[in-house]
């Protein structure tokens, strides 16, 4: 079996989560632009900024040297399989990619994989990650790219508990690549094409989780929360289906997997920030607090595609109303119980 070359750009908490559970299979680099963080993980084995508490394995090795990152990848056996994982936030995908591809082009080297990890829309452009990456790396058979997704909280996988996650790629051998790289005692890696099926699942998720919230800040129990998953499920799929990714990818990992996860896990943010909206709190307040959550900055652009491809999207709309028009999320709550009753 092929040795395998990984660097992690970027030391959030998924980024260090992935790097620990590749570093138990691959020869494995993560990267952060903070050399104290850098320093803590050499020193203590530990995140002091985003997973304090949780021992990193001491065959985790760590860099701020951009170059070094790189060229880490590049070194090894002529067929060591080679692997970058960009864990990096929407927000930054583009300039890392665009840099990639600049410090990547000098000399020849065998096929490097690319995983993006982010989950979300360009609030400006409306992209997905896929659309981002595709418009800032060159179309160059030595750089292959997919998605890499699923229902994982950081801090479960940075402690060794069980996951299974989906790489979406054209390329089949991006895949396998993650599977060398990840898949073993701990982690289920599965394979698919349907990158955008992936990537709708990825982001509306985080908005139903914010409703699931709403609902469970309000008290309205466990059936309404099963309610609001189910329909928001059906919501989801008529999007993506709708954007050219397939049916059963929503009844998988990428899908209900990650919406049930998210919808319902204690360590999710967004549902974090619904239980609170629930419970009276302003919006402002919340973000101000320090807590983020991706479903408040995708849940405008999801509506606005949904517009634009005639796609209803009430759950996803009633979220808007509650977070950006002022709508009471009891007025939400009543809003979304009158629609006119249909077949499902």
């Amino acid at each position: 079996m092929s040795s395998v070359r990984l660097t992690v750009l970027g030391a959030g908490s998924w980024g260090t989560a992935l790097a620990a559970l590749a570093s138990q299979r691959s020869d494995t680099l993560l990267w952060a632009r903070d050399a104290d963080t850098v320093r803590a993980v050499r020193q203590t084995r530990r995140n002091p900024r985003y997973l304090p508490d949780i021992d990193l394995p001491s065959s985790l090795t760590a860099t701020d040297d951009w170059s070094a990152a790189l060229a880490h990848v590049r070194q090894g056996p002529d067929d060591a399989i080679r692997l970058i994982v960009l864990g990096v936030p929407m927000a930054g995908l583009g300039d890392v990619c665009r840099q990639l591809a600049r410090d990547l082009s000098a000399g020849s080297h065998s096929p490097i994989h690319l995983l993006w990890t982010c989950k979300g829309i360009s609030p400006d452009t409306l992209q997905w990650p896929h659309q981002i990456v595709s418009g800032s790396l060159p179309h160059d058979d030595r750089l292959q790219a997919g998605v890499l997704s699923g229902p994982s909280f950081a801090r479960e996988v940075a402690q060794g508990l069980p996951v299974a996650l989906t790489v979406a790629s054209s390329h089949a051998e991006t895949g396998q690549a993650a599977q060398a790289a990840f898949h073993g005692t701990q982690a289920r890696i599965y394979t698919t094409r349907d990158i955008i099926g992936v990537e709708v699942g990825g982001a509306l998720k985080n908005v139903m989780a914010i409703a699931c919230g709403i609902s469970d800040g309000l008290n309205l129990g466990t059936n309404a929360r099963a309610a609001l998953i189910t329909r928001g499920l059906a919501e989801i799929q008529r999007l993506g289906v709708a954007l050219g990714g397939r049916a059963e990818t929503f009844t998988g990992l990428t899908g209900l997997g990650d919406l049930v996860l998210t919808a319902t896990g204690d360590l999710s943010r967004n549902r974090q920030v619904g239980v609170a909206i629930g419970q009276g709190r302003p919006l402002d307040a919340i973000l101000a607090g320090g807590m983020t959550a991706e479903g408040v900055r995708c849940a405008r652009a999801a509506l606005a595609l949904g517009r634009r491809h005639e796609i209803e999207l009430p759950i996803t709309e009633a979220v808007c109303q509650v977070l950006f028009e002022g709508l009471s999320p009891r007025q939400a709550v009543a809003a979304l119980l009158a629609r006119e009753a249909r077949s499902e």
